[in-house]
């Protein structure tokens, strides 16, 4: 191909519109930034207009609730080593919400296939939410506690936990699903994980981890 014929190429590639969003209830545009819904039933993420997400705003007991927005970085949070080990999850990153539909806690971690779901021992959770009284204030279905030891697990940082939005940790598994390489990852996946975590830590509350935070 000429190179001027691989230029003009290129702009017109340039010059097309991204495909535009639209609420998946009502059909609407959506900006770029827009409020997300959960489908309980399914664990979906559903996106929304502001109209149609207002009407969900709280809501318990439909077949949808609006996400949460809510981010904090909790720098007291208590878990040890043996603590962690004990709720028998495989690598050193994974977040926990409570389902209001099975009335239990449920723990997901990401992995190249997507989120894997983990059997949390009662027990071991029980002694830490005693420790976290912050647990307790956890938003049914829209909200999740956020763990990330992988750099505490090779002495490189301490571990990380988080109160964040249901849809930043789906948006997470995404991230590494879609940019995971070979056994290890590649360098990219990490780079894509390490600019995840910047960028939630850039926007978070600091939380003590209080029951009132």
């Amino acid at each position: 191909m000429p190179l001027d014929q691989a230029f003009a190429t290129l702009r017109q590639f340039a010059r097309t519109p991204r495909p535009l969003e639209r609420c998946e209830l009502c059909t609407a545009a959506l900006a770029r930034e827009h409020p997300h819904l959960v489908e309980i039933s399914l664990r979906q993420i559903v996106c929304a207009c502001e109209a149609c997400a207002t009407l969900f705003d709280g809501m318990n007991g439909g077949k949808y609730k609006r996400v949460s927005r809510r981010a904090q970085i909790l720098t007291n949070f208590q878990m040890t080593d043996t603590q962690w080990e004990d709720l028998l999850i495989p690598i050193n990153m994974a977040f926990f919400f409570r389902s209001s539909i099975e009335d239990r806690m449920v723990t997901l971690y990401p992995s190249p296939a997507g989120a894997v779901e983990s059997l949390l021992p009662l027990d071991a959770w029980s002694e830490i939410t005693q420790h976290n009284m912050v647990l307790t204030t956890l938003q049914p279905d829209i909200e999740a506690l956020l763990v990330n030891r992988v750099g505490h697990a090779h002495e490189l940082s301490r571990a990380e936990y988080y109160i964040i939005p249901i849809d930043e940790c789906y948006r997470l598994v995404g991230l590494i699903r879609a940019n995971w390489k070979g056994l290890s990852g590649g360098s990219e996946v990490w780079a894509e994980i390490g600019r995840f975590f910047s960028d939630l830590r850039s926007r978070a509350d600091v939380s003590s981890g209080e029951a009132d935070a």
